[in-house]
């Protein structure tokens, strides 16, 4: 022990019961947790903020863990700022459905949301409807390619300084994206399956990595399913910023916009202002809500 003193950092890499904790000096230190955390239940996350007794010169003993902001369940880390959703335009096919998922997932932690389109040198028209529907549903949407660099300066500006989570369903390009905004990071790139033209994952744990211009991120594994069961289907309406803003017009409050009359946001449907893709997969998830809510 350094004089008896502490020092805070945040834990970057969680592995075999041995944590990384990145100092504020920047030096890593691998730490492990005292047993009153396995006592009572507590976990640590990567993205905890901790305060720890240094013991020599790169080890430690995690004595606190600070409060938290937020907490992601997949991929399992805490503390984000911003969550970068990383779909490809092509090989894979854009997934519609899955994409609102992450949103809500993502409106419901209360997190900021970047979404970027990959892989658009392999579509040749311009006009991506894609970039219509989530730009008017009140999105930043950045055109992106890792193989030719387009999107990354204006991906890094939304970056720096802050700890982002790069999440999407593998085969999207997120790793190899990576690698274009800084060479350093090395992250291993998958193909895509010629069978099933899904990704290969290979990503295998959270870790956060440095930016040299500021900022951690976590290139997380690669996914095809996630579950809403923190949510309920009261709660919904307000998860997609469109519908939310145009509830206040609806004749009945806590209108569900689906069999109501004189709701603002069926007629804003019927005028074409509101995404018919984004409306069905709001009825979708409504109801996957209320069926989990009855076998309550």
């Amino acid at each position: 022990m350094r004089g008896g003193y502490y020092l805070e950092g945040i834990i970057v890499k969680a592995v075999g019961g041995f944590y990384d904790v990145r100092a504020d000096d920047n030096k890593i230190y691998r730490c492990k947790a005292r047993g009153r955390f396995r006592k009572d239940s507590s976990n640590l996350f990567v993205g905890d903020r901790v305060r720890f007794t240094p013991m020599g010169d790169d080890e430690g003993v995690v004595e606190k863990i600070m409060p938290r902001k937020n907490r992601l369940i997949r991929p399992p880390i805490v503390n984000v700022d911003m969550v970068i959703i990383f779909f490809s335009l092509k090989d894979p096919i854009l997934n519609f459905s899955l994409l609102d998922r992450i949103l809500v997932l993502a409106e419901s932690n209360y997190l900021e949301a970047l979404i970027c389109l990959n892989k658009v040198d392999l579509v040749e028209d311009e006009d991506i409807p894609a970039c219509r529907i989530y730009r008017s549903a009140g999105y930043q949407v950045i055109l992106t390619s890792a193989l030719t660099g387009q999107g990354v300066e204006e991906v890094k500006g939304s970056l720096k300084d802050k700890i982002s989570v790069f999440t999407g369903p593998s085969g999207s390009g997120k790793s190899t994206f990576l690698n274009r905004i800084q060479t350093r990071l090395k992250l291993k790139v998958g193909d895509i399956s010629a069978k099933t033209r899904r990704g290969k994952q290979t990503t295998r744990q959270v870790e956060l990595l440095p930016f040299d211009f500021g900022g951690l991120v976590a290139d997380s594994p690669g996914f095809s399913q996630l579950d809403l069961k923190d949510i309920g289907s009261d709660e919904l309406p307000f998860l997609f910023p469109e519908i939310s803003r145009l509830s206040a017009g609806c004749k009945f409050s806590g209108c569900s916009h689906e069999h109501e009359p004189s709701c603002a946001v069926k007629e804003a449907l019927n005028r074409g202002e509101i995404s018919q893709s984004r409306y069905k997969n709001y009825l979708t998830l409504l109801n996957e809500l209320r069926e989990k809510e009855r076998s309550y």
